[in-house]
């Protein structure tokens, strides 16, 4: 063996191992939250508390686990979840052969196996077949992304196309989401010649199919796994380092400000937003969300804003808390706007008194205006002088 070929089979034997790690942690996350649904489904057929949580078994139950600190339980994730176990009720196989088996503590959970099969939204009639559902082994190909993206399907027969599709060229999510939107399966079903539209389909897939660093790097991996994301995944350089210098001089005025979160991760649908700061202040009990942009202002920034202040009343407010106030700071590199996006508050009231709290704009457009110069400063290429040689 020479050192290029030891160099090579050092390099496959690591991403042939880092390939199966990702692959088993994909494949646990997956049954997890199948079981999940097994779980949930089985208390609302059998569960003697069942009528007395009704519609709101899901709400309390998400609110009771983010108390426990289990990730990913949201309202929306458990439906999800649910949703799952009825339309992948094969996945009980690998759960019963793998050590998650102990965790079958139901004992009514086979009925509710055998029932969910049939509570799929669009149950064909006796004349029209059920397609054949993928082996287990397949569906665990999928990520829990991909899976969220194939169960809101409610077609089997879409469900089915996009799942062979998705398989045969190993389909990123985003292609995936690409080709449903592009209504791949329809224009299929129209054409005279579907083969020729699916293969051009295939071809309009673009990216490069799913990889290992897609998988690792997914955000419901990271968070089942209790891995953080990283800020320098999501930031380019110059906007890290304004956050930085913001971030710091909001502790340093000790006026009640707590720091929370730096790019806190909004989860809605199957979609990531990002709040780029997220504050606490003690005496107003309220928090602050900040979005930064490298850039004039712009109209959609303000929805932007709105839908993270939607959202936090929502999913993320305590008892007792106050709503949230959204602070955007916007550059064109020699001036800053700032603009907050208040749907719900009342100006006389709560934001006047946060006003009293929060530094003046103009303090802000100052140390924006100053990272900014500095920055232009310590990156801008250097000019040889004259008598350089």
């Amino acid at each position: 063996m020479d050192y290029s070929t030891l160099i090579t089979a050092i390099s496959k034997a690591h991403q042939q191992a880092q390939a199966g790690a990702a692959g088993a942690v994909n494949r646990c996350h997956v049954l997890r939250n199948w079981l999940i649904g097994a779980y949930v489904v089985e208390f609302e057929q059998h569960g003697e508390g069942r009528a007395e949580y009704g519609e709101q078994l899901l709400p309390r139950l998400a609110r009771d686990l983010a108390r426990q600190q289990i990730p990913g339980c949201s309202r929306e994730m458990l439906g999800r979840m649910r949703l799952l176990f009825r339309l992948y009720p094969q996945l009980e196989a690998p759960i019963r052969s793998s050590p998650m088996t102990k965790f079958l503590v139901f004992p009514g959970l086979q009925p509710a196996i055998r029932s969910s099969a049939m509570t799929e939204s669009a149950v064909p009639t006796p004349s029209e077949p059920c397609p054949a559902k993928p082996p287990p082994d397949l569906v665990l190909r999928f990520s829990w992304t991909h899976l969220i993206e194939l169960i809101r399907i409610e077609d089997p027969w879409k469900r089915a196309f996009y799942e062979n599709e998705c398989l045969r060229g190993n389909w990123s999510v985003r292609q995936l989401q690409r080709q449903i939107g592009s209504l791949l399966y329809e224009r299929t079903g129209l054409s005279t010649d579907k083969r020729v539209v699916i293969e051009r389909g295939r071809e309009q897939a673009g990216e490069s199919p799913l990889g290992v660093a897609d998988l690792i790097r997914d955000p419901y991996v990271l968070e089942f796994t209790g891995l953080a994301e990283k800020p320098h995944h999501l930031e380019s350089d110059l906007e890290a380092a304004l956050l930085d210098h913001l971030q710091t001089f909001l502790l340093e005025l000790g006026t009640g400000f707590c720091f929370e979160a730096r790019q806190k991760r909004v989860t809605v649908g199957n979609e990531h937003d990002y709040i780029d700061l997220v504050f606490f202040h003690r005496r107003l009990r309220c928090h602050l969300l900040i979005d930064l942009k490298v850039r004039a202002f712009q109209h959609s920034d303000a929805g932007q804003m709105n839908f993270y202040l939607n959202y936090w009343k929502t999913s993320e407010m305590s008892d007792g808390d106050s709503p949230p106030v959204g602070l955007i700071l916007c550059t064109d590199r020699d001036k800053t706007r700032v603009q907050y996006a208040t749907t719900g508050l009342d100006h006389q009231l709560f934001v006047s008194r946060y006003l009293v709290a929060l530094p003046a704009p103009e303090d802000l457009k100052r140390l924006l205006e100053m990272d900014l110069a500095h920055w232009e400063q310590t990156h801008s290429p250097q000019t040889p002088s004259e008598d350089q040689p």
